[in-house]
């Protein structure tokens, strides 16, 4: 995997962090690391889209961030396990991992976009 999709994972990650803040922040410092994951995520994946197709990239990002995100709900927000929300989650997962394989890694050293 190359550095320009490790930054679209990254900033999946960082998706996650302030989608949670959005519900939960409530002080300062809460909303404070919610910006700060806001800028995070944002700024990695436009830096990825530079050199990546941006709609894989977008479309990567939001699956990675939404599959992140129901996940943390389950796990550490209490939310009710459904299979079939399971089930859906890895089908959008699927598509994710179908478009990263069908896309070509093209840097193009020089040429912005």
């Amino acid at each position: 995997m190359n550095t320009n999709w490790v930054k679209v994972v990254l900033a999946a990650f960082f998706e996650v962090f302030w989608v949670i803040g959005l519900k939960h922040a409530d002080d300062f410092w809460t909303w404070t690391g919610t910006v700060i994951a806001i800028i995070v995520s944002f700024y990695l994946m436009i830096m990825a889209g530079k050199k990546l197709p941006v709609g894989t990239v977008y479309a990567v990002f939001v699956g990675l961030g939404t599959a992140g995100t129901v996940f943390s709900d389950i796990v550490f927000f209490g939310e009710p396990f459904k299979i079939a929300k399971v089930i859906l989650i890895l089908v959008l997962l699927g598509g994710v991992i179908g478009l990263k394989l069908v896309t070509k890694d093209i840097d193009k050293e020089g040429v912005e976009s």
